[in-house]
């Protein structure tokens, strides 16, 4: 399946991040909230990723589904002290919905296609995420 195309505000950068200009690589989305605490658990090992990623062949994007924010002001806080990897801020729900999320934290992996390849949600083992996008930079 494609992968639904969108562009959305930066909240830790200026500008506007458009999905359309990383196809080529693989993209790693993660829809989260400040207030879960699976995703207090999974945003700190994919910040870790990030740091060690080949940012040539992958992007790594996180996005707060400000929706599902009891205060609109928690995401960015979050954002400020603990992501350095590129982070958006959801038009409430719409995007985390155009992609069938369940809950949060999800992450989907894009192929350099720009095809849905993997998408795990708030369950998934951080192994079982590393190797879906290890087999597809091994592709490349």
């Amino acid at each position: 399946m494609k992968a639904p195309m969108f562009s959305l505000p930066y909240i830790n950068n200026n500008g506007i991040y458009h999905l359309q200009d990383d196809i080529g690589k693989v993209i790693v989305l993660t829809f989260w909230a400040s207030w879960c605490p699976d995703c207090g658990h999974d945003l700190p090992k994919k910040e870790q990723l990030f740091q060690s990623m080949d940012t040539t062949k992958v992007r790594m994007i996180t996005i707060n589904v400000t929706g599902r924010e009891r205060d609109q002001s928690a995401g960015p806080a979050y954002t400020e002290k603990y992501l350095s990897q590129p982070t958006l801020a959801d038009r409430g729900t719409e995007i985390y919905e155009n992609y069938q999320c369940k809950g949060v934290p999800t992450t989907v992996i894009i192929n350099q296609n720009g095809d849905i390849h993997d998408q795990f949600g708030d369950n998934a083992k951080f192994l079982e995420i590393v190797t879906s996008v290890g087999t597809l930079v091994g592709d490349s």
